[in-house]
Order: C-alpha cells, then sequence, then structure tokens
C-alpha cells in the first residue's frame, strides 16, 4: 500500500532494458548522437511540429531554465500559490534567473484563476522600475492538488499571458496523466491552446530519470544551450535519457502507463468516498487523492503498511477540517495494482 509518491515506483521493464540495450558500444556525447536525434524526431512527431528538445535531469531543473530563458532584470514570474515552482524547489527558480521572483496567483484546488491573473500581472507596471517588470507565467499540469486545467482554462490563460506579451510554460511533470485524463493530443494540451514551453515529464511515470525541456519557440533554441550547460544540465552520455524517453513514447507505453496511474486513483477515491472513516478533498483528475482522515485513523492505516504523505490544507480550505483531522495525499502510479487499493479501501 505505498502511496507516499509516483517517484517511489521503479521503472517499467522496457524503460529498462531500453537502457541495457543501449549501454554496450559507442555513441557520440552530449546530445548529438543518432539515438538523440531519433528521440527528439519523436518529440517532433508527438507535438505534431518541429520542436526544440532539451534533456536534463530534474523537473525543477527544467522549470528553472524555462523561467532562466525569459528572465528580465527585476522579473517577476506568476504561479499558482502552491505550485511546485514556489513551494516546492528550494528557491532555484530564482537563482537560475539571478533573482527574480515568483509572484503566487490564487485559485481552486491548484489551478490558477485567469482573472486573478490579470490583476495580478496589472500589479507591476512596466514603467514602474520600484515593482519589477513581468517576465513569464507558468502553470502546474497536473496541478499539485492532483487537479487538471481544462483545455479552456489553459487558453484562458494563455490569452492573458498573450495580452501582455509574456511566454507561457507548463510545468509537466506529471504532462502524460493531465493528457489522458482530458483525452486530448499533446498538440491540443499546449500549443494550440497557446503554451510556449513544457518540461515533459517521465521520471515520474516510469523512467528512472528522464525529463526534458520542449521549446515551441525554435528561435529560442540558441539561448537554451549556454543557459543548460551553464546550470551544468548538459549530460556527456545524454543517449541513456534518451534511452529511456525512446522505449517511453514507443507504442504510446508513456499514455498506458498514465492511464494505469489515473484508473488506479479513480478506484482508491471510489473506495474513500464510500468509507465510513474517510472523505476526498476535492474532486480526483488524475492519480493524486486527497483525502480528509481523522488523526488516529490515520495512525491506524499506518501501522497496517499504508505509506502516504500528510499534506499542509491549501489557502482556499483554510478552516475546514476539523481539530482531530489532518489532509492526506494518496499518489498512484504505473506500478500501482488493483490489490493495493483494494487493501487500502478494506483497511479504511
Amino acid at each position: 500500500m505505498i502511496f507516499s509518491s509516483d517517484n517511489w515506483a521503479g521503472a517499467h521493464p522496457a524503460i529498462a532494458q531500453s537502457l541495457v540495450t543501449h549501454a554496450d558500444g559507442y555513441a557520440s556525447a552530449y546530445g548529438t548522437s543518432e539515438l538523440d536525434r531519433k528521440v527528439e524526431k519523436k518529440l517532433s512527431d508527438v507535438f505534431e511540429r518541429d520542436v526544440a528538445v532539451f534533456f536534463v535531469g530534474t523537473g525543477t531543473a527544467a522549470n528553472s531554465l524555462a523561467l532562466a530563458s525569459a528572465s528580465r532584470a527585476g522579473g517577476v514570474a506568476f504561479c499558482h500559490r502552491e505550485a511546485h515552482v514556489t513551494a516546492d524547489e528550494c528557491g532555484a527558480p530564482e537563482f537560475f534567473t539571478h533573482g527574480s521572483r515568483l509572484k503566487p496567483v490564487d485559485g481552486k484546488h491548484g489551478k490558477m484563476d485567469a482573472s486573478r491573473l490579470e490583476v495580478e500581472i496589472r500589479r507591476y507596471p512596466l514603467d514602474n522600475v520600484h515593482g519589477g517588470q513581468p517576465m513569464a507565467v507558468t502553470l502546474t499540469q497536473a496541478t499539485e492538488s492532483g487537479t487538471v486545467y481544462s483545455l479552456d482554462e489553459i487558453e484562458a490563460i494563455a490569452a492573458v499571458a498573450k495580452a501582455h506579451k509574456l511566454p507561457l510554460h507548463m510545468d509537466g511533470a506529471r504532462f502524460a496523466n493531465a493528457l489522458v485524463s482530458l483525452d486530448a493530443t499533446p498538440a491540443e494540451m499546449t500549443w494550440k491552446r497557446g503554451v510556449d514551453l513544457v518540461s515533459f515529464g517521465g521520471t515520474k511515470n516510469g523512467c528512472w530519470c528522464a525529463e526534458a525541456l520542449v521549446l515551441f519557440d525554435l528561435s529560442k533554441a540558441h539561448e537554451m544551450h549556454f543557459l543548460r550547460k551553464r546550470s551544468a544540465q548538459l549530460f556527456s552520455k545524454s543517449r541513456f535519457v534518451s534511452a529511456q524517453f525512446d522505449a517511453y513514447l514507443e507504442g504510446d507505453l508513456w499514455l498506458d502507463l498514465a492511464r494505469n496511474s489515473n484508473a488506479m486513483a479513480r478506484r482508491l477515491a471510489d473506495g474513500i468516498a464510500a468509507s465510513r472513516t474517510s472523505r476526498l478533498g476535492w474532486p480526483v483528475d488524475a492519480n493524486e487523492v486527497f483525502v480528509i482522515l481523522k488523526s488516529d485513523v490515520a495512525s491506524k492505516l499506518r501501522e497496517q503498511g499504508a505509506v502516504f504523505y500528510d499534506w499542509p490544507v491549501p489557502h482556499d480550505l483554510s478552516g475546514s477540517l476539523a481539530a482531530n483531522e489532518g489532509l492526506y495525499r494518496l499518489v498512484t502510479s504505473f506500478a500501482t495494482k488493483t490489490d493495493d487499493v483494494d487493501r487500502f479501501v478494506a483497511a479504511c
């Protein structure tokens, strides 16, 4: 009953085998091998247009480099109040951008509200040198609350960003989970709705260690080469990141793995909703389930072997829990099995 994080799950066998297959022999370094080029072509096919692809080791690196590419003196980037970039990246975006700031934007269940985004951007008029200048908007898909922006919601945020001439970045650490939840194509969820660059995550969905920054504006690629190198994210043996993505994208494996994660989360949510000892914090869209439990119930579940995290109550739910209740996060993965879920529900 391991529901702590999809980062706890291992690598899918096909991805592990691809690493073994490509471990033999020689290949040119620093992203210039045939395999690197093959995966870049695959991602262009996935997104239905030519894209620039930059392999990195972590999602934090991808997000930070994305914002660094938009950096301005006194820069301000806008994100949801509980977004990963502001809550869980130890100041890396600010570090990589040499002191820019992240401005929180409110919205229910982890999603920025487009109208509130407009208000926050207007707090920084370009002629006010004291306040700084807007430089980017970043949204998380799926969000830190496990919710998913609809295509219309993405488009609404993009419209605000474009009106202020700001690039829109998507943190896609759980990109595949959001995609299968919407039953959309990668193109429909990104550039067709106004997204300019994406942190395309594979690590949480069956890869060993594979993240990529995908740029839709090819004119930005030259500068990104230097930003990546300076940030120590240019791997000499990048073919081992490519080997993971090669297997990950082959035959839509990445989507199948996300479908399992989401299906297990839905099964878990249904079981919790039917329980007399627990309730859902909010509806489940992807592979994260947020549950409200009495503290003693949470302790008993852990005594029976369940692993999950305590979670801070979001601002929009502040004051809604009883004194003896807590909010907890349960995350399913490609490796979660029906029996794992059913045992937890029975324990509830």
